[in-house]
């Protein structure tokens, strides 16, 4: 905790963003919602990359407590939780489509997948506003 501290006392926007939203995990949860519409701790332990449940439960409530994620009760299941994005969650839209074309440029993996990045190329401007939930 002390260097994130040290951190974001440089006043360096790069390491602020990397301390709000920067890890693996949490951009992987941001993705969950953004990409694949889940909003529940049992859907994002479903995600192929295999998080952790403690780490699971430490990233939503880090991204909430940065007011990037919101939790309510499940109205289905008031003894469950959905998670939904902020209007600041929704802000780094445009962050996730720039990794996503990043990624295609660079990723040569054959398992890479592509499918995403197609549709950005077709129409970025739709694609943003349907991860913005517009």
């Amino acid at each position: 905790m002390k260097s994130e501290t040290k951190i974001r006392n440089s006043g360096c926007p790069v390491a602020f963003g990397l301390d709000t939203f920067g890890d693996r995990w949490s951009l992987l949860v941001i993705r969950e919602i953004m990409l694949r519409g889940k909003r529940t701790y049992s859907e994002f332990l479903q995600a192929e990359e295999g998080i952790a449940t403690n780490i699971l439960i430490d990233r939503l409530k880090h991204l909430e407590s940065q007011g990037i994620l919101e939790k309510n009760r499940d109205p289905e299941n008031r003894r469950s939780f959905v998670y939904s994005l902020t209007s600041k969650g929704y802000d780094l839209a445009p962050i996730l489509i720039e990794l996503i074309i990043w990624s295609g440029k660079h990723d040569d993996r054959a398992n890479a997948k592509r499918d995403v990045l197609e549709e950005i190329q077709r129409d970025r401007d739709s694609f943003e506003m349907k991860l913005r939930g517009v």
